[in-house]
């Protein structure tokens, strides 16, 4: 059985990136993942239960968090979009394939899947999402209030899509 505490993450400022909104939904993610490492029991059956109950949540909240990312990166013409966004989708087909295994009877290790999602996450707001944190400061600071918090609000409010 592991450490829970160890294994848990703890929210620090360094994770921030600056926008309250995403870093609230980091802390979400972060939140998603100790959940996770939280039931790990060692009872195959526990854990599957407790996997099949909230996998599907979990995805949609990191589908929406993305979103939310990906709409303030083209509003602010971030050059860094679309390896991004590629990255996003990389994970989230290998979430989706790790799930379809699990629903197809394939093993499932709640530890290691937990411990996939807090490197993954650590690693992603550590590295990329800290590059449009720098670009969106820039943004910013070129708007008239100078507040990245309004303006990103601002942009995430009102984003309208290409058709």
């Amino acid at each position: 059985m592991i450490d829970k505490m160890k294994e848990n993450i703890q929210w620090s400022d360094t994770y921030s990136v600056g926008v309250q909104l995403i870093d609230d939904q980091h802390k979400g993610l972060i939140d998603i993942t100790n959940n996770l490492f939280n039931h790990v029991t060692g009872n195959e059956e526990e854990e599957r239960i407790y996997f099949d109950e909230v996998i599907h949540q979990a995805l949609d909240y990191v589908k929406n968090h993305f979103v939310t990312e990906e709409r303030c990166m083209l509003a602010t013409k971030f050059p860094g979009y679309s390896e991004h966004k590629h990255t996003h989708d990389e994970f989230t087909l290998n979430v989706i394939k790790s799930v379809n295994e699990f629903k197809t009877g394939k093993s499932l290790v709640l530890e290691k899947f937990a411990e996939f999602l807090k490197e993954w996450i650590l690693s992603h707001i550590a590295v990329m999402d800290k590059q449009y944190s720098v670009y969106f400061r820039k943004t910013a600071a070129i708007k008239r209030d100078g507040r990245l918090g309004a303006v990103i609000a601002n942009i995430v409010d009102n984003f309208k899509p290409a058709v």
